[in-house]
């Protein structure tokens, strides 16, 4: 009898303790997501903060490319980055499109088209609070952490370091073994079919989301010359910019090429990329102006 009274008594404190964290998951979890163990934490932690955070005036879906345009080199606060480390910039754009609020810009990274939407992460993050409520309490509380830990600079906190950082000269890195790879790999490919596909969804995902209010814009990171002119990106260039012919999809990017450098030929390095930042937003300031 003894034995039984433990038993009873342990079965009733677990289910309290389970009672009070569906609870306090329910309080003060909404929105926060566990990646899946497939996914990177970061790629994780920049989406559950997008669903857990107020919305954003403007988010940029993208690839690796876009991710190196951190959010602290905005002045922009209200700005979010999803490119996805190794993914599609239709990913980030379907997780914002399934949202029930939308930012009041969209700007799509018309770079990297090849890659195909990562539907695990999707359903993941556009299916709202899907999970059961028990499930979830361990699972909140480790993204809460994660996010505290990893919280996002501003651009009031890193202001001085980005102007000392623009002052400096252009870096002198010699990159060519990785930039003579990284072109060997853009003209072995051909992404017409690829292109062609993702330039239709994105199409279709631009008609529904401005039937809903907001506006999306197209915009091409520079690459490096050699890189400009290969097949790979030679070929998506002309197929997205015939996919959207209209001038006013895109948002001009104007810098001083003579000033970027590239880790690979692809990637912007740290001071390119800050550069590039600041251009995206004159030209933002531009959009908004006649929006």
């Amino acid at each position: 009898m003894s034995a039984v009274r433990w038993l009873i008594k342990c079965g009733a404190g677990a289910a309290i303790v389970l009672s009070a964290c569906g609870f306090a998951t329910v309080r003060f979890g909404s929105g926060l997501q566990m990646p899946a163990t497939t996914t990177r934490d970061g790629t994780l932690i920049t989406l559950s903060r997008y669903l857990r955070e107020p919305l954003p005036d403007v988010v940029l879906v993208g690839s690796s490319i876009t991710l190196r345009l951190r959010e602290e080199y905005f002045v922009t606060p209200k700005l979010r980055n999803l490119a996805l480390s190794g993914g599609s910039p239709l990913t980030g754009l379907e997780i914002v499109a399934n949202q029930p609020q939308l930012p009041s810009f969209i700007l799509v990274e018309a770079n990297v088209l090849v890659r195909q939407t990562d539907a695990a992460l999707v359903e993941r993050y556009s299916r709202g609070d899907a999970e059961p409520l028990f499930f979830r309490p361990i699972r909140a509380a480790v993204a809460a952490y994660e996010q505290r830990l990893h919280a996002p600079l501003t651009h009031e906190q890193v202001s001085l370091e980005l102007r000392r950082l623009i002052g400096q000269r252009p870096s002198d890195f010699d990159n060519r073994v990785y930039a003579d790879r990284a072109l060997q790999q853009s003209n072995a490919e051909d992404p017409t079919d690829a292109v062609q596909i993702s330039a239709k969804w994105i199409g279709k995902l631009i008609r529904i989301m401005e039937q809903r209010g907001a506006r999306v814009l197209l915009f091409e990171l520079p690459y490096s010359e050699p890189i400009e002119g290969s097949r790979h990106a030679a070929i998506t260039r002309e197929i997205i910019h015939a996919a959207f012919p209209d001038s006013n999809r895109w948002l001009s990017i104007e810098v001083n090429r003579g000033e970027l450098r590239w880790a690979d030929g692809v990637h912007l390095d740290e001071r390119s990329a800050v550069i590039v930042a600041q251009a995206m937003e004159r030209a933002l300031a531009l959009a908004r102006a006649v929006k």
